[in-house]
């Protein structure tokens, strides 16, 4: 009975021992850690620092509840705490937009593209090429989409081919967004002159069918944009 008491009092008296050793080791070591812990401060800039980014992205976007675009592109980043809040497409994009019935009224594409969220407003920059529900085929540099304002319009060299095969240049324009209905400033045409049937004797004498050159028009200058933005954001 003796050696049992005190054979439980010893064994008590250990593991009390090694709880308190444990627990002194415990603190020492949080106290280590805590005093080597040290804060590096990291700058964050909004309108340089992206909130997201995705890569292969083919999306429907919807208005009001209505399926009105498709977009494509290779890479897609999101700015959104940025003061003015903005997409950025560095690799490209291609863009459908459709009708009630979900007819696809026009085609874009360009090189690097923004989209200001607040604004509604889309810039194109660099081999933006446009197709209508009409096939006729426009190209420029730089390009607006206005979607509050429901208008297209640039203040660079823009070529459109049309379904005739005519062909009309000019500096700046400004569309719907179906570019159905559109002006071209300071604009000159090329028209295809067709071959007309001849006799024998004057055949040898006829000229081949070329283009021919209409004189500039007198129009209004293209209008300023009306919104100034950056041609280059550092994204990185």
């Amino acid at each position: 009975m003796l050696k049992a008491r005190f054979l439980c009092k010893t064994n008590h008296k250990g593991i009390a021992t090694i709880v308190g050793i444990v627990v002194m080791l415990l603190l020492f070591s949080a106290s280590c850690k805590k005093e080597t812990t040290e804060v590096v401060a990291v700058e964050f800039d909004p309108n340089t620092t992206y909130t997201m980014k995705a890569t292969e992205v083919s999306s429907l976007i919807s208005d009001s509840g209505v399926t009105r675009y498709r977009m494509v592109a290779q890479e897609w980043r999101v700015y959104g705490k940025a003061d003015e809040p903005f997409w950025y497409f560095p690799e490209g994009i291609y863009l459908e937009k459709f009708d009630s019935l979900f007819t696809a009224e026009a085609t874009i594409q360009a090189d690097t593209a923004y989209y200001y969220e607040k604004l509604s407003l889309w810039k194109l920059i660099d081999n933006v090429e446009i197709k209508n529900l009409e096939g006729e085929f426009f190209e420029t540099s730089l390009l607006f989409w206005d979607q509050k304002e429901e208008k297209i319009y640039s203040d660079q060299f823009i070529r459109i081919v049309q379904k005739d095969e005519k062909i009309i240049t000019g500096i700046g324009f400004e569309s719907n967004q179906e570019m159905s209905q559109y002006i071209v400033y300071n604009s000159r045409g090329e028209f295809p002159v067709s071959e007309t049937p001849v006799d024998s004797t004057a055949r040898d004498s006829m000229r081949q069918p070329v283009p021919v050159q209409v004189s500039p028009v007198t129009v209004p200058e293209p209008p300023e944009p009306e919104t100034i933005l950056p041609d280059t954001l550092n994204t990185e």
